[in-house]
């Protein structure tokens, strides 16, 4: 299947256990690769949200779906079949609306956060300790012997905020966790790729026995739409992933109902690679930001050099940059496909141009969009060398196809190189020596660090980050535990 009428895409969002339509019509969408036509999508007003947010606080507070834990496992096992009943049109949807190559859909953009997504959290139920036991004890400011339980219960109505660039994954990983603490879920796509999340809405609908109103999909051009789940006080807990500028409106905006957060944000990953790696392997994660045309908040975007071997380093990269070209999302060889938006596209061609001015040498690329491409929003992949970390270039997320190559002096230069930044969500460290990278590791600001070419990925690795890069990780046992509230319990002992 490789048309986009081999996919039949949802149209309807789904609320409080129906498909309905928006009461603010439709929107369109489309596909970034050639500017076609996907189809429409309901477009919800605020008052569509706010009856969605209702559905969730009612299922949370006059139902057993928070505390029937059997239901819950049953339930996210039948999402899990039930999606890969349907995985290779989701497949198919998420290379035609979110521009995904097709190789990565074998990876992180599909079958990976499918293997474990909701199996995961769906174990644990079982295994977590929902309540622990203290002991007993002669409390001082009562001298009664006392018995003493925490017990871990649901936050609540948890709303969830999902962006356009790993949209399934990033969706797969909060209603894993969420639901099976106990919580119910607005989910809000983002309207650049609304349809993994409807076809979503569907299978809860139609395939599973999801009580309604626990889980509400509400799609909406409006971005403000989505702000009422942060308004709201009926809402506990705010879950999203995008960027750091939007993470800092929730954070404020929830304040005044002291919302519960899980902000996973923006990133600006450094990967040292020590004087003692084999360059020929270690200069290959330069491809990362390659892949998905760098739309990733992980991606490895700033390369550190030593200064003894930068020209090899370099010359290693200019011969990967000049040979992987953007292309069809389609075609399997493709790793790099098109970006999601005329807007972005825009936005990074500006931060190449920035580059040029600032100083830093563009050895491979171009500040104007491939030519062989009549529609679509593409940008060539683009390798700056001659970088200083205070560059524009080198601080901000560009989120594209751009890799900036930084050389450094001495192991301490280039983990203070690698520490100055506001973002600190991931890193990667290459060296020969198991030993010496681990060091290198423990001395970084950064909340997912990757050795020697590894990634820690999968629903049990928490993954996050330090500094402007968020509040709190998804996935893992921490993760599970930040969609739970914590009570002790105190009573006389027996």
């Amino acid at each position: 299947m490789t048309e986009a009428t081999k996919v039949k895409f949802e149209s309807k969002m789904m609320i409080d256990g129906k498909l309905v339509d928006g009461e603010s019509g439709t929107f369109t969408n489309i596909n970034p690769a050639n500017e076609d036509v996907l189809g429409e999508v309901a477009d919800a007003s605020k008052a569509d949200m706010n009856r969605a947010i209702d559905a969730a606080r009612r299922s949370f507070d006059e139902t057993d779906w928070s505390t029937n834990r059997e239901l819950r496992k049953r339930c996210l096992l039948q999402l899990h079949d039930a999606i890969e009943s349907e995985l290779e049109e989701l497949r198919e949807e998420l290379i035609l609306e979110v521009g995904a190559p097709r190789a990565v859909t074998h990876g992180p953009h599909l079958d990976a956060p499918l293997e474990d997504g909701l199996k995961y959290p769906a174990r644990l139920i079982d295994s977590f300790e929902w309540e622990a036991d203290l002991g007993d004890k002669v409390v001082s400011v009562t001298g009664v012997n006392t018995r003493r339980k925490v017990w871990h219960e649901p936050v609540g109505v948890v709303g969830a905020i999902v962006p356009w660039n790993f949209p399934f994954e990033v969706t797969i990983n909060k209603l894993g966790q969420a639901l099976a603490t106990g919580n119910t879920v607005v989910l809000k796509p983002a309207p650049n790729t609304p349809f993994n999340a409807t076809r979503l809405g569907r299978l809860i609908a139609e395939k599973t026995d999801i009580p309604a109103g626990v889980v509400s999909v509400v799609t909406a051009s409006d971005h403000f739409v989505g702000e009422e789940l942060t308004l709201s006080p009926k809402v506990d807990m705010i879950s999203f992933t995008g960027s750091t500028v939007v993470g800092k409106r929730i954070m404020e905006k929830g304040a005044a109902t002291m919302k519960r957060l899980f902000l996973e944000l923006g990133g600006k990953s450094a990967t040292i690679v020590l004087e003692d790696a084999d360059f020929n392997t270690a200069c290959l994660i330069g491809i990362g930001p390659l892949m998905h045309a760098g739309q990733g908040c992980a991606a490895p975007t700033r390369m550190l050099l030593p200064r003894s071997r930068y020209d090899e380093g370099v010359a290693i990269l200019k011969g990967i940059y000049e040979n992987i070209k953007a292309g069809d999302p389609q075609d399997p060889g493709t790793i790099c496909g098109p970006v999601i938006s005329a807007k972005q596209q825009q936005r990074i061609l500006g931060y190449i141009r920035k580059g040029v001015d600032e100083g830093a040498t563009m050895l491979v690329g171009s500040p104007e969009p491939p030519k062989e491409f009549d529609k679509g929003f593409w940008v060539n992949p683009t390798l700056f060398t001659d970088v200083d970390n205070s560059m524009t270039i080198a601080q901000e997320e560009i989120f594209g196809p751009v890799l900036v190559v930084i050389p450094y002096e001495d192991e301490e230069d280039a983990i203070r190189i690698a520490n100055d930044s506001v973002y600190g969500l991931a890193g990667n460290v290459m060296s020969s020596s198991l030993d010496h990278s681990l060091a290198v590791a423990r001395r970084l600001r950064a909340g997912f660090i990757g050795l020697n070419g590894t990634a820690g990925y999968g629903a049990d690795t928490p993954f996050g980050g330090y500094k402007d890069s968020g509040v709190g990780r998804q996935n893992g046992l921490v993760g599970f535990s930040q969609y739970t509230e914590v009570k002790s319990v105190a009573y006389p002992a027996t």
